[in-house]
Formats: structure tokens, C-alpha cells, sequence
């Protein structure tokens, strides 16, 4: 999803701005909605600039995916999955946020955000992908077919590249072995990816 031009334009203020980030950290959690989900958006795109600038507010995102609405909580997931690879132990204790978001019913997006960070986490040691696993296969098997399946598996293309458990390997490697051999096009390219990431 494309960010307004008012948003790039703050999240390059902030890159320049301790105080701003500062700010903008408050307001994430804040009273106003409007406000959260602004400061989430500029965030994120801070998250993807400079992860560094938000390492030491690492709990305060985590906090964070408490907000009631998915924008926020999309938002919020998608600077949580650019930190894990600097505060992976922090970004852990919002997995049950993500769950609960990688089946918000409502939250196409926020599902995806969830699946992401899910992947990100999940790929970073072997105790980490058993415990995002049966979430990760679950949501595989929930969204098939649907019109973010194809983003959700290039996350799980990137999972299969990490440091999974024997289990979690045999595991993937038997959900998505049917799609390797049977499907078409794009799916069939991620899935065979994936198995043969993953044997």
C-alpha cells in the first residue's frame, strides 16, 4: 500500500529527529485513533529506512498492537518485523497480538503484517519457528486462494531460509509439497522454493 506524500514527508523528518521519533512513539498509543494510526505509518516507513532510530522502542511497539483498529496494528507489525533482526526477544513477546491478528477477520492487510512478522521471527532460531509454526500452518491453510496468499508466501519462502527446527522443516516440507507438484504458475514457484528450501 502506497504511503501519502504527507506521511514519506514526516518519516524523512523524523530520520533527521530523535525528538520526533520521541513523539511519535507517544502518540502510537495515544487517545486519538486518527493520531495512532498517523504515528504508525510514519513509523513504518522509519522502520524501513533506519530500524536503528526505533531499537530502544522495541516494547513500546510491542505495546502498541493492543490498539483496537487494523490500520494501527498493520502498521505496528511491519516496523515490530524490520526490528526483529536487531530485538528479536522483545519483538517475541508480541506474538500473541500477531496471532490474534494473523486472523483478524476484517484485516486483510493486518493478516499479511502478521505473517510477515510471524516468518521475520519464526526464521531467526530453531525454539522460535516451533513456537510460530502451528500459527504459520494454520494461516497457510486458512487463506489459501486468497488475494493475499501469494505476499503471505514470499514471507514463508524467507521462513524457510532460517534457522528452523528439524520438525518445523518436515513439517513445511510436507504442507506445501502438493502445491510444489500440482499447482501452476507463481504458487507452484514459491512452493517448490520453499520444499526444496526446506529438504
Amino acid at each position: 500500500m502506497a504511503k501519502p506524500e504527507a506521511i514519506l514527508e514526516k518519516a524523512d523528518e523524523a530520520l533527521e529527529s530523535p525528538e520526533l521519533v520521541s513523539e511519535l512513539v507517544e502518540a502510537m498509543t495515544g487517545g486519538s485513533r486518527r493520531e495512532r494510526q498517523k504515528a504508525a505509518s510514519v513509523l513504518a516507513v522509519v522502520a524501513k529506512k533506519d530500524p536503528d532510530l526505533l531499537r530502544d522502542y522495541a516494547d513500546q511497539f510491542v505495546e502498541a498492537l493492543n490498539v483496537p483498529e487494523g490500520q494501527t496494528r498493520w502498521e505496528v507489525l511491519d516496523a515490530l518485523t524490520e526490528l526483529v533482526p536487531l530485538e528479536a526477544r522483545i519483538c517475541e513477546k508480541g506474538v500473541p497480538e500477531a496471532d490474534a491478528a494473523l486472523f483478524d477477520e476484517d484485516s486483510g492487510p493486518a493478516r499479511l503484517a502478521a505473517m510477515r512478522f510471524m516468518c521475520k521471527l519464526g526464521a531467526t532460531t530453531e525454539k522460535r519457528s516451533e513456537k510460530v509454526w502451528p500459527m504459520i500452518d494454520e494461516a497457510i491453510q486458512c487463506y489459501h486462494g486468497d488475494l493475499e496468499f501469494q505476499d503471505m508466501l514470499t514471507a514463508v519462502v524467507g521462513f524457510s531460509e532460517g534457522k528452523l527446527a528439524p520438525e518445523v522443516k518436515a513439517a513445511l516440507k510436507d504442507r506445501m509439497t502438493f502445491d510444489a507438484t500440482n499447482s501452476k504458475g507463481a504458487l507452484q514457484r514459491k512452493a517448490a522454493a520453499i520444499v526444496e528450501n526446506v529438504s
